[in-house]
């Protein structure tokens, strides 16, 4: 059997199994295509057609090697664990992550929006002060830090276990002295501004948690479910945001398919979208202005000085 039989083989197999995709691959095929590369030791943008045909080694496998890719097939079938926990190892943008079950398996969207430049045209200027919140394994912290070399990142999040995997990958990309993390409850452990301010928060409606594929109902709730319609997390954080951001400091958000609810909740908060593989309502922009305009608004008295001031000039 050569790899690429191999390959076929796996995805045969999964496409008879319950597996749900999601954590770095959206079919089965790309499931396979990891699954057996990682076991095998290839690198994971190999091409799998041409080491089965000009790779002596790739041409005709071991029967130990085929042994040992199916036992992981089999593996990831019964546990319905994702991919990413029975390998440890994740990859976004690029960039490889450790990962384990302390933490949800790094698939922000934001992550494209960071690698795409969008976010350096629309700021306009370098980030001094970088702010990952929810930053779980830590993921979108590492990237910021990457692509911003002089920025000073930090990132929040309410589980010390997640902050522990979240090191581990500042430490792999040798970013630890660069990566201040905090545990914290939302905002609390958050101090002075950010320029910018990144944000995958827990935002699943209870019922949309209970309807979880295995594979999802195996990372830690609490970085998933956030209250009856998702927004609880939003609630309690978005009105704080913009006593964080420096003046002209951008928050990015994501939502993922919950923006009708999160429209509905700020009807009048304008904001920009950024496009990404999974569409452009997804991910959103957020001005501290507005931000400030919407939930601090000058009262009545500091709106009738204001004008006077604007006539007198």
């Amino acid at each position: 059997m050569n790899l690429l039989a191999l390959i076929e083989k796996v995805q045969e197999r999964l496409d008879h199994s319950p597996v749900q995709t999601g954590h770095g691959t959206i079919n089965n095929c790309d499931e396979a295509h990891w699954l057996v590369f990682w076991r095998l030791g290839l690198p994971l943008d190999s091409d799998p057609h041409e080491l089965s045909e000009h790779s002596p080694k790739h041409q005709n496998l071991s029967p130990s090697d085929i042994q040992s890719v199916m036992d992981l097939t089999e593996e990831r079938i019964t546990s319905r664990k994702p991919l990413a926990y029975l390998t440890q190892e994740a990859w976004l943008q690029g960039v490889p992550f450790y990962i384990d079950e302390r933490a949800i398996v790094p698939r922000s969207l934001i992550a494209e929006v960071l690698g795409s430049g969008s976010l350096q045209f629309v700021l306009g200027f370098e980030p001094e002060r970088v702010l990952d919140l929810c930053t779980g394994n830590g993921s979108l912290a590492v990237l910021s830090a990457l692509y911003w070399p002089t920025a000073q990142v930090e990132g929040l999040d309410i589980s010390a276990p997640a902050l522990e995997v979240a090191k581990i990958n500042a430490k792999r990309h040798n970013l630890d002295a660069r990566i201040a993390w905090h545990e914290s409850d939302g905002l609390a452990a958050a101090h002075g501004r950010y320029d910018l301010i990144v944000c995958n928060p827990p935002y699943v409606p209870m019922q949309s948690m209970q309807a979880l594929p295995m594979e999802f109902q195996r990372e830690p709730a609490l970085a998933l479910g956030s209250g009856e319609d998702g927004m609880d997390f939003i609630r309690e954080v978005l009105p704080q945001m913009h006593h964080h951001l420096s003046p002209k400091g951008l928050l990015v958000l994501e939502l993922g398919h919950e923006i009708d609810t999160f429209a509905k909740l700020y009807p009048q908060l304008p904001w920009m979208s950024f496009d990404t593989q999974l569409g452009s309502d997804q991910v959103l922009g957020l001005w501290a202005q507005d931000l400030k305009t919407y939930f601090d608004p000058p009262s009545s008295a500091q709106a009738l000085l204001a004008t006077k001031k604007v006539n007198i000039e």
